[in-house]
């Protein structure tokens, strides 16, 4: 193979890379994985060590590169969120029995739907889980093998990118729900992280805010 032949085949310098990525993200609505980049991407190309670098050059900018889950998404940085206040427009308030589900939901994944009512100590409506379903925060996920074989419910990456979470390893602990109201002094039917193991957790009080 000649020179030129092989030049057709080489990967683009890693400085091209990052331009493409850099505007595969902003051309998209959603948050795209790294196996989504490389399939758009040419021969050779490694999206994964482009988006290191991209990282690395947004730090401190107003828009910064974060990553969703799985994937990859450009953000307002968190602490200019202030600035976008008003372009925000809330439709609905969850109830208390959506929050509370919802919260049941993220620290237990993947859950029943008994095993939500057991831990509440209520019935869960069907409406509660519908309008977690209408915004995408919650889906389902594998059935157990059990007799029966109730499905489960799992977070989405549409619930990590709202609340800015990586994963639902970033969520808050007990002490930060409490501190936004959240949760009440009196011991909770809610099973979260105890005061203790909150001591260790980078949590965001805000979580459940909107």
């Amino acid at each position: 193979m000649s020179a030129e032949e092989q030049s057709l085949f080489a990967a683009p310098p890693m400085g091209e890379q990052e331009r493409m990525v850099e505007a595969i993200l902003f051309a998209s609505a959603e948050p795209v994985t790294v196996a989504e980049l490389e399939a758009r991407m040419p021969h050779g190309a490694d999206p994964a060590e482009a988006l290191v670098h991209l990282r690395k050059r947004y730090e401190g900018r107003g828009v910064t590169l974060v990553k969703v889950g799985d994937a990859w998404a450009f953000r307002t940085a968190a602490d200019l969120g202030f600035l976008m206040s008003r372009e925000t427009v809330e439709t609905r308030k969850l109830s208390r029995a959506a929050i509370e589900t919802l919260a049941i939901i993220a620290y237990h994944q993947p859950v029943t739907r008994a095993e939500i009512e057991e831990i509440r100590g209520v019935a869960v409506s069907r409406g509660t889980i519908d309008q977690l379903m209408e915004l995408e925060w919650i889906r389902l996920g594998r059935r157990r093998m059990t007799p029966g074989r109730p499905v489960t419910f799992v977070v989405t990456e549409g619930f990590l990118d709202h609340f800015g979470l990586e994963s639902a390893r970033d969520l808050p602990g007990i002490k930060e729900l409490r501190a936004a109201g959240l949760l009440e002094s009196r011991p909770s039917p809610m099973a979260l992280p105890s005061e203790e193991e909150d001591e260790a957790q980078a949590g965001q009080s805000e979580l459940f805010e909107d």
